[in-house]
């Protein structure tokens, strides 16, 4: 991934009063790494890294204060890509759509429920540390987004966060200014639908239409990503109950035979990646929120906890319960 919000990782730490130089080589990081937006960085490396800050400095909502300085010039490219379009409605579906070109590992939705949308934010990526700090840090950015995109006017209705409740939420009330909900189903901001139809003042066809050509060659060079791109949707699918093969082959334009057999060139089946889909969106329910066991078996849309028990422990060798204590006996102690 582009190295995007990142990026401010150094002014945060002296914010907090820490070397930055210190505690990136101490993490095995070059400073230098973080003069260039489009220097690249994996995914794992990002969120160990955040996870190591929130270490060094003892500042627990270190991933808020990360996002609150991203927005659209984080996400190069596509955040051009969007800043360009006619609306917020086609700024966001756009943002959906290509945001997999910016970071592996993590998609973004667009819900539209009645009077209410919902951006929405899921990692997928298993080895990742720190998801509830990258998560913070996301939905930082998708207000900033909003912000942007809406104009001064703009409120958001509900900032949610897929972990428990921190001991100190005044961080997070003085930024988003909105109700907050933890222990939600995911990463997201919510507002009102009708900001989907405002018009952007930034129009310009003629530059939306080259980055739209940079951005086609763009995926074009990651082709041979596909199983990536299906991981990519899955999440959304799983937790809306969508997940079925079809479903998931019209997001891509095609019968769920030729999804089937895209996915068969790399040796990996539909059923594989929607298990492993499964776990993932389990354990991190497990290890970052309070969601009951039956609660997380209902949103994986299995018919009791009975039947989700069985499912993880094929997965992991070991039941919900004993996961989430494990975890929680390494977790290290506040104080």
């Amino acid at each position: 991934m582009r190295i995007g919000t990142a990026l401010a990782i150094p002014g945060v730490l002296r914010s907090l009063g820490a070397e930055p130089s210190e505690v990136l080589a101490d993490a095995g990081f070059d400073l230098d790494l973080f003069d260039d937006p489009d220097n690249l960085i994996s995914y794992e490396a990002r969120n160990r890294l955040i996870r190591h800050c929130v270490a060094r400095t003892g500042c627990r909502h270190f991933g808020l204060l990360l996002g609150q300085q991203g927005g659209l010039h984080s996400l190069g490219l596509v955040g051009l890509l969007v800043k360009y379009s006619p609306d917020v409605g086609t700024a966001l579906r756009s943002l959906v759509r290509y945001l997999h070109l910016h970071v592996r590992g993590a998609s973004a939705a667009l819900n539209v429920d009645g009077d209410l949308a919902t951006l929405t934010y899921s990692a997928h990526e298993s080895r990742a540390k720190a998801t509830d700090q990258v998560g913070d840090a996301t939905v930082a950015v998708i207000f900033n987004i909003l912000a942007f995109l809406c104009g001064p006017a703009w409120k958001p209705i509900e900032a949610q966060f897929a972990h428990r409740k921190p001991e100190d939420v005044g961080p997070f009330r003085s930024f988003f200014r909105a109700p907050l909900r933890f222990d939600a189903d995911h990463y997201g901001v919510t507002f009102a639908a009708y900001w989907l139809d405002r018009s952007l003042p930034a129009t310009d066809a003629d530059l939306r239409r080259m980055l739209q050509r940079q951005i086609d060659s763009l995926e074009a060079r990651h082709g041979g990503e596909f199983p990536e791109q299906v991981r990519s949707v899955l999440r959304t699918a799983l937790l809306t109950h969508r997940a079925k093969a079809e479903h998931v082959a019209a997001l891509f334009s095609m019968h769920s035979r030729t999804l089937n057999r895209r996915l068969n060139a790399f040796g990996l089946g539909f059923r594989e990646l929607v298990d492993e889909g499964r776990f993932e969106i389990a354990r991190q329910m497990l290890e970052d929120s309070a969601l009951e066991v039956i609660r997380i078996a209902q949103l994986l849309g299995y018919a009791d906890a009975s039947a989700f028990t069985r499912a993880f422990r094929r997965w992991s060798g070991t039941t919900p319960a004993r996961w989430r204590q494990r975890v929680e006996d390494r977790a290290p102690r506040s104080g």
